[in-house]
């Protein structure tokens, strides 16, 4: 395995959030034999996208919801897939709209409940979670009825193919629920509600976590990753990839500043 960086990751700690700082090899992920996000949690894909500019939020909803969509059922074979949000990264974010800063912590977005607070997610919805039904043609009864729900994202850099606070994902094989526990979060800026999302904690097994980033990606890639699935809960499996943001030590902070978007997709299969 090829060694990208040695980087130190803020592991939740004591009774709070509290950073408990552990330093580990971020492995390159472009050079190792990973198995893909059903087994590992997260792989790169090679995705175009049609978005001229970036910045134009809009232009983000009315062209890359879609796209995102039709990956996620070609990903995963599910039945409908639902975007109505999405968030733009960056390392100083100066109050727009829907950019936020990278996140310094090993988590993943959801806790094991999750569903209970997303089947009645689009009941009488307005907005764009309006557009996402007229656009899919599913209906609000389909997400509260579905026999089982994923939560998938999808990472892409939208700056230089080496920034200051890339993204690293730790290998869901590697990590069990165990370790992680849920905290309340309200600063998410797509959606509007707030949930439980989960911190991983560092223990004796944070040394068989295996970590790892994609270098060089560009606005053609995208890394596809799960972070919740009722099916995996109900089995008591990992339904969680832990990701958390990391300075590359050949990069000053800033130059070239992290700029990326994500967008989570609701998969539903009925």
């Amino acid at each position: 395995m090829t060694v990208f960086c040695q980087a130190r990751l803020n592991y939740a700690g004591g009774p709070g959030l509290g950073g408990e700082g552990v330093e580990v090899d971020i492995l390159d992920g472009r050079s190792a034999r990973l198995p893909g996000w059903r087994q590992c949690g997260f792989e790169l894909v090679e995705r175009p996208s049609a978005v001229v500019d970036w910045d134009d939020d809009e232009q983000i909803a009315e062209v890359h919801y879609a796209e995102t969509e039709e990956l996620a059922r070609l990903l995963t074979g599910c039945d409908f897939a639902l975007v109505s949000d999405h968030v733009r990264r960056r390392a100083v974010p100066q109050g727009e709209g829907r950019a936020q800063a990278p996140v310094h912590l090993v988590h993943s977005d959801f806790a094991a409940d999750y569903d209970q607070v997303i089947r009645t997610a689009y009941r009488d919805v307005k907005g764009r979670g309006a557009a996402t039904l007229a656009r899919t043609g599913a209906r609000s009864e389909d997400v509260e009825s579905a026999r089982r729900l994923m939560m998938m994202q999808f990472w892409r850099n939208l700056g230089a193919p080496r920034m200051d606070y890339p993204i690293a994902f730790c290998d869901a094989r590697t990590v069990t629920p165990a370790e992680a526990r849920p905290f309340r979060y309200n600063g998410y800026v797509a959606g509007g509600r707030s949930f439980d999302a989960l911190a991983v904690e560092g223990t004796a097994r944070t040394a068989e976590h295996r970590w790892y980033t994609f270098p060089e990606m560009t606005a053609a890639e995208v890394v596809a990753f799960r972070t919740y699935d009722t099916e995996l809960v109900a089995a008591g499996a990992t339904w969680f990839t832990p990701h958390s943001a990391f300075h590359d030590p050949g990069v000053q902070p800033g130059r070239p500043g992290r700029t990326s978007v994500e967008l989570r997709v609701m998969s539903l299969f009925l």
